[in-house]
């Protein structure tokens, strides 16, 4: 075996052994953060279930395991969906994360699994309209000494939008999860302009009974397919 060879093989073994091993470490982590929520909504749905059943029933909530990395809460109209991915991230470079002295002092506390959470329509799921749209409101990063950090653009994320000092608790996920909800179920369908509407096809009609012809979003109202999108898909969030 040459030198070169040697040195390579050494390289490969340290990058296997630090880089690799803190990689593994952060997706044990992560998926550790997501068997917490979804015992976590599961709780959720139980308890406010209860409450809700003695003011009106025909309000639901309930949750739904679909995967191992992807699981949803329904709370009246709106379904929360929470998807793990599978991946471990790094930050950009221009990311605010490497202006922190966490972030400075170890390079590796930077790589992040991420749960992201959308907010859709839960008659999107229930009529199966594959068109709808729905919006991303946070994503939790968490990181191999389980710290995490929230990215979103409701009220509450300057609370988190920093590495926390301490691993993530269970009241921190609750915190969290209060949070969307309340954002999601005060975050409207709104109605869009007469005139973005006022086509629609015969197809998109007769299909519109079984399917999902007539996509349907928070800030999109419902769009016929001859409107051209000319109302805004934006969530302005």
């Amino acid at each position: 075996m040459s030198e070169q060879e040697i040195k390579q093989r050494e390289t490969i073994i340290k990058l296997l052994s630090q880089k690799s091993v803190m990689k593994q470490d952060v997706y044990t982590n992560t998926i550790a953060v997501f068997n917490e929520l979804k015992d976590l909504l599961k709780e959720k749905a139980d308890d406010m279930s209860h409450q809700i059943s003695q003011v009106d029933k025909r309000v639901n909530i309930f949750y739904k395991d679909l995967s191992i990395q992807s699981m949803q809460l329904k709370v009246a109209g709106d379904m929360l969906d929470f998807e793990m991915h599978s991946n471990v991230f790094e930050f950009d470079r221009s990311h605010p994360m490497y202006k922190t002295s966490y972030v400075k002092n170890n390079d590796y506390n930077s790589y992040c699994g991420i749960i992201s959470v959308y907010n859709f329509l839960a008659d999107s799921f229930k009529y199966n309209r594959l068109g709808d749209l729905g919006y991303l409101i946070a994503r939790i990063f968490v990181n191999r000494e389980k710290k995490f950090f929230v990215e979103t653009k409701t009220k509450f994320g300057a609370k988190y939008n920093r590495f926390s000092e301490n691993p993530i608790t269970k009241e921190d996920l609750s915190d969290i999860v209060n949070e969307l909800i309340i954002y999601s179920i005060a975050f409207d369908l709104f109605t869009p302009p007469f005139d973005a509407v006022r086509m629609v096809t015969v197809n998109e009609i007769q299909e519109k009974s079984s399917s999902s012809a007539l996509r349907t979003g928070k800030r999109l109202g419902y769009i016929g397919g001859d409107s051209g999108g000319g109302f805004g898909d934006e969530a302005h969030l």
